[in-house]
């Protein structure tokens, strides 16, 4: 059996989709194209802030995105982006549709 896939939701309490921007464009290669090992994005406004949905090829995608650059680009500061980290929740994902 192959890798399986792997999901990271992260809500920003009174995060906002000017602070989204900023940060997607920081993290992300270009505009509409995903990080290396990642399916499937999402973000939208949610009660309290912004919550974002992530899927990963598996679980090791995630952390070698995380590790090398989601983290050290947070940590570095980016300019207009969440204020501080999210509240993160992870699921083994046990079925993903196209």
């Amino acid at each position: 059996m192959g890798a399986k896939p792997y999901g990271v939701v992260h809500f920003f309490p009174g995060g906002t989709q000017e602070q989204y921007e900023a940060s997607l464009a920081a993290v992300h290669p270009g505009p509409g194209q995903l990080p290396e090992g990642q399916v499937f994005h999402a973000g939208g406004a949610s009660e309290g802030g912004w919550t974002i949905l992530a899927v990963h090829e598996s679980k090791e995608s995630w952390e070698k995105f995380r590790d090398d650059i989601l983290v050290p680009r947070m940590q570095a500061g980016i300019e207009g982006g969440f204020a501080s980290p999210p509240e993160e929740t992870v699921i083994d994902l046990y079925k993903v549709f196209p």
